[in-house]
């Protein structure tokens, strides 16, 4: 809509629609009253002159507003007009309130605001201080099942500060609510309780942090030992997986530990005594400051690129004493035919990088794109099972 004078019913009903009901924002700021009502919108009446020069849009202007049905919607004016005598014309749209907008735009909207109400209603007969709460999660509201919204009153009368000590999330004893329904629903079920304990849960640092929950376990490596003797310290299995933060606390029983950047690498590993083999991390050597390690002969393999070297940097960032295999200049200069392109680059030289690594990253970086990068799947088994020898010896 772009008329320059004479808004027709159907350019404000394209307007409110774009402007008020399908801007979400907007639209949850009138029903929180932060935008208030009334919507006013100009009709643009025309002067005598722009009348005369279109009379059938003028005389369409005034005919389509006269026979509106929702005549309390519009104000009028009169106006006299030196050609065309006294005229009594619309001058303005508006609507007073929520009910008005939903009216006005049609039975999409109005089944759309049964769908809020029916949502809302279990918990506003509870809790009334939680509407702007369910307003601020209207799109949550808007797709929630009947069935899981008659749930909210209950669950949140269930929910007390450090409930859930010592568990995870979905590990809390609740009654007649599924634990998955909890964590689907956490930020609206964080925001309805921050109304009902003045922003205590956000104070607190977030619902885990209420509820005294256990952070769920993320960031997974897997852990392989390398001999029959560290096989049976983990208890007899060939490969495991733990999280970043247990690996952090939980010492592995092995005498050398051998931190691989890729899974494959991890996998293909040879057999090496009294060693266990933590792969597959990737960029998440967090773990890595773990007070364990100080105490082992750890060593760190990745690719020679320069995003493998700035993990590298990152490892001796956390753990100073590490020892670094196969990615040095004598592994490229073996390897060079192999070598493919890296799509993209690190900027920066990496902070904790040795004088004859940082050489290395910088020759990457401005030698040719199609052999800048050497994966560590590319060398050979026995390279690898001489160098980690060499390592352990």
């Amino acid at each position: 809509m772009d008329r320059p004078w004479g808004l027709l019913p159907s350019d404000i009903k394209e307007l409110i629609l774009k402007r008020e009901w399908q801007n979400f924002t907007g639209l949850k700021a009138r029903l929180l009253n932060d935008k208030p009502f009334p919507i006013r919108v100009g009709l643009k009446p025309p002067t005598g002159q722009l009348a005369v020069g279109d009379m059938e849009h003028f005389q369409k202007f005034i005919g389509q507003w006269r026979s509106f049905a929702a005549q309390h919607l519009i104000e009028w004016e009169t106006r006299n007009y030196r050609v065309l005598s006294e005229q009594t014309l619309p001058k303005f749209f508006v609507l007073k309130n929520v009910q008005e907008l939903i009216e006005f735009v049609g039975d999409g909207a109005l089944k759309r605001s049964q769908i809020w109400e029916t949502n809302m209603s279990p918990l506003l007969k509870v809790y009334p201080e939680t509407y702007s709460a369910l307003v601020k999660n209207l799109n949550t509201i808007e797709t929630m099942n009947p069935a899981d919204a008659s749930l909210l009153p209950d669950l949140i009368k269930q929910l007390i500060p450090a409930m859930g000590t010592g568990k995870y999330l979905r590990a809390l004893p609740l009654v007649g609510v599924d634990t998955k329904f909890l964590e689907t629903y956490r930020f609206l079920i964080t925001d309805i309780l921050d109304k009902i304990h003045n922003n205590a849960v956000s104070n607190a640092g977030g619902l885990l942090k209420w509820l005294s929950c256990i952070t769920k376990p993320t960031a997974w490596l897997t852990i392989r030992p390398l001999c029959e003797d560290t096989k049976a310290r983990i208890g007899g299995f060939p490969v495991l997986q733990l999280s970043g933060d247990v690996l952090k606390q939980q010492a592995l029983p092995a005498k050398n530990i051998l931190v691989i950047e890729n899974m494959e690498s991890g996998l293909g590993l040879p057999s090496l005594p009294d060693t266990i083999a933590i792969f597959g991390g990737g960029k998440n050597v967090a773990w890595m400051e773990a007070v364990w390690l100080k105490s082992k002969n750890v060593a760190y393999w990745g690719d020679i690129d320069t995003w493998g070297l700035s993990i590298l940097s990152d490892v001796r960032s956390k753990l100073s004493t590490i020892k670094v295999l196969m990615m040095d200049q004598k592994t490229l200069d073996d390897h060079k035919d192999r070598m493919v392109g890296e799509r993209t680059s690190v900027n920066n030289l990496p902070k904790f990088l040795t004088d004859s690594e940082a050489r290395i990253f910088s020759n990457l970086k401005n030698t040719d794109k199609l052999a800048s990068r050497l994966e560590q799947e590319r060398l050979s088994p026995d390279y690898i099972k001489s160098r980690l020898e060499a390592w352990i010896n």
